[in-house]
Protein backbone atom coordinates (compact mmCIF):
# COMPACT_ATOMS: atom_id res chain seq x y z
CA UNK A 1 0.00 0.00 0.00
CA UNK A 2 2.98 2.13 0.36
CA UNK A 3 3.90 2.63 -3.52
CA UNK A 4 0.15 3.36 -4.02
CA UNK A 5 0.29 6.08 -1.63
CA UNK A 6 3.64 7.15 -2.78
CA UNK A 7 2.25 7.36 -6.68
CA UNK A 8 -1.08 8.57 -5.77
CA UNK A 9 -0.52 11.89 -6.64
CA UNK A 10 0.44 11.01 -10.27
CA UNK A 11 -2.53 8.22 -11.14
CA UNK A 12 -5.16 11.25 -10.14
CA UNK A 13 -3.49 13.87 -12.05
CA UNK A 14 -4.79 15.67 -15.15
CA UNK A 15 -1.21 15.94 -16.87
CA UNK A 16 -0.40 12.04 -17.33
CA UNK A 17 -2.29 10.26 -19.61
CA UNK A 18 -4.53 6.68 -18.99
CA UNK A 19 -2.27 4.73 -20.40
CA UNK A 20 1.50 5.91 -18.62
CA UNK A 21 -1.40 5.97 -15.19
CA UNK A 22 -1.67 2.34 -16.15
CA UNK A 23 2.45 1.41 -16.79
CA UNK A 24 2.39 2.99 -13.78
CA UNK A 25 -0.17 0.72 -12.08
CA UNK A 26 1.31 -2.32 -13.54
CA UNK A 27 5.23 -1.44 -13.25
CA UNK A 28 5.77 0.04 -9.81
CA UNK A 29 1.94 -0.85 -7.59
CA UNK A 30 2.06 -4.57 -8.85
CA UNK A 31 4.83 -5.88 -8.84
CA UNK A 32 5.01 -4.67 -5.06
CA UNK A 33 1.76 -5.93 -3.73
CA UNK A 34 2.27 -9.11 -5.79
CA UNK A 35 5.50 -9.73 -3.87
CA UNK A 36 5.94 -13.97 -2.85
CA UNK A 37 2.46 -14.15 -4.14
CA UNK A 38 3.37 -17.36 -5.49
CA UNK A 39 3.42 -18.80 -1.46
CA UNK A 40 0.41 -17.23 -0.49
CA UNK A 41 -3.42 -19.09 0.65
CA UNK A 42 -5.44 -16.52 0.16
CA UNK A 43 -8.39 -16.64 1.66
CA UNK A 44 -12.13 -15.42 0.46
CA UNK A 45 -11.66 -12.20 2.80
CA UNK A 46 -8.49 -11.25 1.60
CA UNK A 47 -9.04 -12.17 -2.15
CA UNK A 48 -12.17 -9.76 -1.65
CA UNK A 49 -9.91 -7.18 -0.01
CA UNK A 50 -6.83 -7.32 -3.28
CA UNK A 51 -9.81 -6.83 -5.85
CA UNK A 52 -11.33 -3.69 -3.07
CA UNK A 53 -7.59 -2.34 -3.26
CA UNK A 54 -7.38 -2.90 -7.22
CA UNK A 55 -10.20 -1.29 -7.87
CA UNK A 56 -9.52 1.78 -5.61
CA UNK A 57 -6.32 2.29 -7.68
CA UNK A 58 -8.36 1.87 -11.16
CA UNK A 59 -11.04 4.53 -10.04
CA UNK A 60 -8.52 6.68 -9.35
CA UNK A 61 -6.70 6.26 -12.40
CA UNK A 62 -10.18 6.45 -15.03
CA UNK A 63 -12.16 8.65 -12.54
CA UNK A 64 -15.23 9.95 -12.41
CA UNK A 65 -17.98 10.12 -15.32
CA UNK A 66 -20.67 12.23 -16.05
CA UNK A 67 -24.05 10.04 -16.03
CA UNK A 68 -25.61 10.81 -19.75
CA UNK A 69 -29.11 11.01 -17.79
CA UNK A 70 -28.74 12.94 -15.47
CA UNK A 71 -25.33 15.28 -15.97
CA UNK A 72 -23.82 14.19 -12.52
CA UNK A 73 -20.89 12.67 -11.85
CA UNK A 74 -20.36 9.46 -10.61
CA UNK A 75 -18.04 6.47 -9.45
CA UNK A 76 -17.29 4.05 -11.78
CA UNK A 77 -18.75 0.72 -11.24
CA UNK A 78 -16.56 -2.62 -11.13
CA UNK A 79 -18.37 -4.12 -14.16
CA UNK A 80 -17.04 -0.76 -16.46
CA UNK A 81 -13.68 -0.56 -14.36
CA UNK A 82 -13.27 -4.46 -15.80
CA UNK A 83 -14.10 -3.23 -19.48
CA UNK A 84 -11.67 -0.46 -19.13
CA UNK A 85 -8.76 -2.56 -17.48
CA UNK A 86 -8.72 -5.02 -20.38
CA UNK A 87 -6.43 -7.39 -17.99
CA UNK A 88 -6.99 -10.31 -15.45
CA UNK A 89 -8.02 -8.85 -11.84
CA UNK A 90 -5.06 -9.35 -9.41
CA UNK A 91 -6.58 -12.25 -7.91
CA UNK A 92 -6.56 -14.28 -11.21
CA UNK A 93 -3.16 -12.93 -11.91
CA UNK A 94 -1.95 -14.31 -8.10
CA UNK A 95 -3.44 -18.10 -8.85
CA UNK A 96 -1.85 -17.85 -12.25
CA UNK A 97 1.15 -16.93 -10.56
CA UNK A 98 0.70 -19.71 -8.00
CA UNK A 99 0.45 -22.38 -10.71
CA UNK A 100 3.24 -21.71 -12.05
CA UNK A 101 5.46 -21.80 -9.07
CA UNK A 102 3.27 -24.73 -8.46
CA UNK A 103 4.62 -26.37 -11.70
CA UNK A 104 8.09 -25.03 -11.44
CA UNK A 105 8.34 -26.84 -8.15
CA UNK A 106 6.87 -30.00 -9.78
CA UNK A 107 9.33 -30.28 -12.53
CA UNK A 108 12.38 -30.04 -9.97
CA UNK A 109 14.35 -33.44 -9.10
CA UNK A 110 13.33 -35.11 -5.94
CA UNK A 111 17.43 -34.21 -4.88
CA UNK A 112 16.77 -30.72 -4.01
CA UNK A 113 14.56 -31.63 -1.25
CA UNK A 114 11.25 -29.18 -2.30
CA UNK A 115 9.07 -32.04 -3.44
CA UNK A 116 9.71 -33.75 -0.51
CA UNK A 117 8.60 -30.39 1.75
CA UNK A 118 5.60 -29.95 -0.62
CA UNK A 119 3.76 -32.85 -1.11
CA UNK A 120 5.33 -34.58 2.20
CA UNK A 121 7.27 -37.41 2.87
CA UNK A 122 6.68 -40.49 0.73
CA UNK A 123 8.72 -42.66 2.80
Amino acid sequence: MLAYHSVQNLLSSRLLSKNLKIKIYRTIILPIVLYGCETWSLTLREERKLRVFENMVLRRIFGPRRDGVTGEWRRLHNEELNDLYCSPNIVRVIKWRRMRWAAHVARMGEERGCIGSWWGNRR
